[in-house]
């Protein structure tokens, strides 16, 4: 397994808890969009958390890049966390129609973003921590489940 695949795959994992979450705010039970929401947004967080404590450190040594792909994804990082917490907000005061856009606003950054990595920054890091990659992905397993 590639670290593209990886990673990708935690997008898609990521993506289906938030797809529960849009549903159940759309059926109209905010209890089970709490709830929902709840996951994806530690799943979310815990996927940051790799990609910024194990993958993008190792990248950027490997590279000597601190001010390209990886300074991006972290500036993206940090809009999605303030559009989670907007959603939560939302949520705490049973405004459906609000959390609903934020998570519209949500939706739009992550694919966006997921692009970006999906299709640039995931195939570099391919290429320039292949020597490295069982070992980087068994630590971005375990960030991804103990975060």
């Amino acid at each position: 397994m590639t670290i593209r695949e990886f990673m990708s795959d935690d997008h898609r994992h990521c993506d289906d808890l938030f797809a529960l979450a849009e549903q159940a705010a759309a059926d109209g039970s905010l209890t089970r969009a709490r709830s929902a929401f709840g996951d994806f947004q530690m799943a979310m967080l815990r996927h940051f958390l790799g990609e910024e404590q194990t993958l993008f450190p190792a990248f950027e040594e490997r590279t000597g890049m601190r001010m390209g792909p990886t300074q991006v994804m972290r500036m993206e990082h940090e809009q999605m966390r303030e559009l989670m917490v907007a959603a939560v907000d939302a949520l705490a005061q049973d405004d459906a129609e609000s959390f609903l856009g934020q998570l519209e606003t949500l939706l739009i950054m992550m694919q966006q973003h997921n692009m970006k990595e999906e299709n640039v920054l995931y195939p570099m890091c391919d290429q320039q921590l292949a020597a490295e990659q069982d070992s980087l992905i068994e630590r971005l397993q375990g960030d991804l489940q103990t975060a």
